[in-house]
């Protein structure tokens, strides 16, 4: 008989638990979680010391609710909570390696509307836990939890000083005065500490979306709604604008003219400018960007979607940079996450006092990107038909293009994705694809 396949995690998707606060993401599960996780640390360390475990958190009004479980859980389990408060998500593995942490807890959905609550764990090492820590945790839950003496709960009040100490010392020597920056803070994590750090660095700062009311992150501003940014730099004169999602481990950015500058083309500009040996992207990166590497003499590493799974190639090969189209990039000599507000100083770093307009790490090919309804997302594998298609359009666009039909993760979805040397061509190669996925899915 083959053998029985591994149990899957059934809470923890690809970046932590998420889901609506109250509903999927309650106090309940926050605490039962939390208080798993402590105790699995408390058995896994070789001394008696109670495991500190730092928690921070985005602007979302279910933030401080979830905090306070969290608190519980972790105390519960015989830890010491340290409650940083609001903070970018980077912030969590820089500090756990700072200050020795065992445990860092995220509260954040990230990109998510305000009703999105999520929870997301980094080991004492910095790094994520890994698929198979996350279900050992799950298992736990189903256990009836070991009695522990219990722990404390206290604020950490220097957790945004520790974060922009650490962002000052790799990037302190960057001069920008004279630069004139908007900042899109998605009334996210990011709000307070990205406009200080840029105006303690010389920049002139105009900020938009910095006053977090609970409900208002990522509603309308940030990096998933660009073209606020993109029309306010254009209109008021800045060189360059970014914007971060709400919990600030991404970034997109914006030149002069008011053009949008993706995740691709800045990779591709931090690994010119660090010379790096090579750089793991995903499925999603623009083929243009491969080309562009290739010119460089850069490698590139293509991985599914997801920056755990970036991460994961570059842990393996040894390299420092990789990340995402949508602005989740990573530099490991900095911290091993993405992390919105280092791109962004690495960006500016990268251009060498030059403009992001004229920036030429890369040449994007036109992409046309068409999400189809489907009735079952996982049948795309199965039809001959479809798979037919795309191996004849992926003849006809060797070297010059590619296609990419791709389930969504989350969603009863097809991602229809197509790159060649015209816009027309790629319209007219998606739309026979499209066509075709909704005759055999649809």
């Amino acid at each position: 008989m083959p053998a029985a396949a591994p149990p899957s995690r059934k809470l923890f998707g690809t970046d932590g638990v998420r889901g609506v606060a109250g509903e999927q993401v309650t106090a309940e599960l926050a605490l039962s979680l939390t208080r798993a996780a402590t105790a699995r640390v408390a058995t896994a360390r070789h001394h008696d010391r109670p495991p500190r475990v730092l928690v921070i958190r985005d602007t979302r009004e279910s933030g401080e609710m979830l905090e306070a479980a969290v608190a519980a859980g972790i105390a519960a389990a015989g830890g010491e909570a340290m409650l940083g408060g609001i903070l970018p998500t980077p912030g969590a593995p820089l500090l756990v390696r700072r200050h020795g942490f065992a445990l860092a807890v995220v509260l954040s959905a990230s990109h998510n509307p305000f009703q999105d609550n999520g929870i997301k764990f980094f080991g004492g090492d910095g790094y994520k836990l890994s698929d198979a820590t996350e279900l050992e945790i799950e298992q736990m839950l189903e256990a009836t939890p070991e009695p522990a003496r219990p722990g404390r709960v206290r604020r950490f009040h220097t957790a945004i000083d520790g974060y922009e100490a650490a962002l000052e010392a790799r990037f302190g020597s960057l001069d920008l005065s004279g630069t004139r920056l908007l900042l899109d803070c998605a009334n996210g994590a990011t709000y307070e500490v990205a406009p200080a750090l840029f105006r303690r660095l010389g920049a002139d700062v105009d900020v938009l979306a910095a006053e977090p009311d609970g409900r208002n992150i990522n509603d309308g501003c940030g990096s998933t709604h660009i073209g606020t940014l993109a029309e306010a730099v254009r209109e008021g004169g800045h060189d360059a604008g970014f914007a971060f999602d709400g919990d600030g481990d991404r970034v997109l950015a914006v030149d002069r003219n008011g053009t949008v500058v993706d995740g691709d083309e800045l990779i591709a500009l931090a690994a010119v400018h660090l010379g790096v040996e090579g750089v793991a992207v995903t499925v999603m990166t623009n083929f243009g960007f491969h080309t562009g590497m290739r010119a460089a003499g850069i490698e590139v590493a293509t991985t599914p979607v997801g920056d755990r799974y970036v991460l994961e190639e570059l842990r393996k090969r040894g390299w420092s940079l990789g990340g995402e189209q949508s602005g989740h990039i990573i530099e490991c000599g900095f911290v091993p996450s993405g992390d919105g507000i280092a791109a962004a100083l690495l960006t500016l770093e990268s251009l060498e006092g030059g403009d992001l307009a004229d920036r030429h790490a890369m040449e994007k090919l036109p992409q046309k990107l068409v999400n189809v309804c489907v009735r079952d997302r996982d049948a795309v594998g199965r039809s001959h038909a479809l798979q037919d298609a795309v191996e004849r359009e992926s003849a006809a666009l060797e070297g010059r293009g590619r296609v990419l039909l791709r389930p969504s993760g989350t969603e009863p979805l097809v991602r229809v994705m197509v790159e060649a040397p015209t816009s027309g061509e790629a319209d007219e190669v998606c739309g026979r694809l499209v066509e075709l996925v909704e005759s055999e899915l649809g």
